[in-house]
């Protein structure tokens, strides 16, 4: 995009985009005289910029989107550490920044979503209806999905089970665990965390 480091041929491409197309608009709308807007538009069409056509010239902006493309920073994309990249991808595109966006329709991605957020959950712990409802609605903050439907999809599941207004985690994926006094780390389904927490 050097060729708008120079300030004649940038306010020739400002007229452009603002709909001048014959070198009398130009002229008009640039201030600029025949011979500075006659340069300024050789120049950007040797460079790609401009073109001319019977009805005058137009500008060419795809040189314009690709420039912006390529000068973009990338897109930060949120890693939620899964080793299965399936699930790493549809958990990245249903939760941003510990958000729930929404909740997939297709049942296996909305499992593979509630698995993620049952997570928040510790196994063998109790929990009251109201915190229960604490940690869902952080979940919910800015998405459509409300807490109290998050609640009955997590227990549908069965990774959440309630019994007399009490609710702990049933199932899920367990990160961590001891074996000979010595802690491990791996993945691991949990159908039946436990159905007596302690």
């Amino acid at each position: 995009m050097g060729l708008l480091a120079e300030p004649e041929r940038l306010r020739v491409v400002a007229a452009l985009v603002l709909g001048a197309r014959t070198p009398a608009e130009l002229i008009e709308a640039t201030g600029l005289d025949q011979r500075a807007v006659g340069r300024a538009l050789q120049r950007l069409e040797t460079g790609g910029l401009d073109s001319s056509a019977p009805d005058g010239f137009t500008l060419d902006t795809s040189g314009f989107k690709k420039v912006a493309r390529t000068a973009a920073p990338p897109q930060k994309t949120e890693g939620h550490g899964y080793a299965d990249e399936q699930t790493e991808s549809v958990v990245r595109t249903f939760v941003r920044d510990g958000r729930l966006l929404r909740l997939p329709a297709q049942r296996s991605r909305r499992r593979t979503v509630l698995e993620h957020v049952v997570q928040t959950f510790e196994p063998g712990t109790r929990y009251t209806e109201k915190e229960v409802d604490a940690v869902l609605r952080d979940w919910c903050i800015g998405g459509p999905a409300g807490h109290v439907s998050l609640r009955r999809h997590l227990v549908d599941e069965g990774l959440l089970t309630r019994e007399a207004g009490q609710y702990w985690r049933s199932g899920g994926w367990w990160t961590s665990w001891t074996v000979n006094g010595r802690d491990r780390s791996w993945r691991c389904c949990v159908s039946q965390v436990g159905s007596e927490p302690r």
